[in-house]
C-alpha cells in the first residue's frame, strides 16, 4: 500500500481525524456508531472525516450486517505506524483523548442497539 507522507500528516493535522485515528490505534477496529459516541459528534461529521481517511488510504473498512467497521489500513507502511505510535504516546494524557476513551468505555451495547447509523 502506498500512502504519501503528506496525506498522513494532513490526516493528523485535523483534530477530529487525529482523535479518530488515536481511537482506532488503541482499539483496533470501531463501528461508526462507536466513534460518534466516543467523539460526541454528529454522525454526518464523523462519516465525512472517515470518508476522507479512507480516500487517503489511512483506514480500511469491513462490513458486518448493517454495521461498517473502520480500522487502520492493514497495509500501512511501518513508517506510518511509527508516526501513529508517537502521536498516541504524545496524546496519552491529553484531556480530550482521555474523555474520548472514557466515553467509549462507558458506551452501552457496543456495537449493537446503540448504533443507529
Amino acid at each position: 500500500m502506498t500512502i504519501h507522507p503528506t496525506d498522513l500528516f494532513r490526516a493528523l493535522s485535523d483534530a477530529t481525524r487525529l482523535r479518530m485515528l488515536l481511537l482506532l490505534h488503541g482499539e483496533g477496529e470501531l463501528c461508526v456508531c462507536e466513534l460518534v459516541h466516543a467523539l460526541d459528534l454528529g454522525q454526518p461529521k464523523v462519516s465525512r472525516h472517515l470518508a476522507m481517511l479512507r480516500e487517503m488510504g489511512v483506514v480500511a473498512t469491513r462490513r458486518q450486517g448493517q454495521w461498517v467497521f473502520y480500522r487502520l489500513h492493514p497495509e500501512m507502511p511501518p513508517w506510518a505506524h511509527a508516526v501513529l505510535d508517537a502521536a498516541a504516546t504524545g496524546m496519552a494524557e491529553d484531556a480530550t483523548h482521555r474523555a474520548d476513551r472514557q466515553r467509549l468505555r462507558h458506551m452501552a451495547k457496543r456495537p449493537g442497539a446503540a448504533c443507529e447509523v
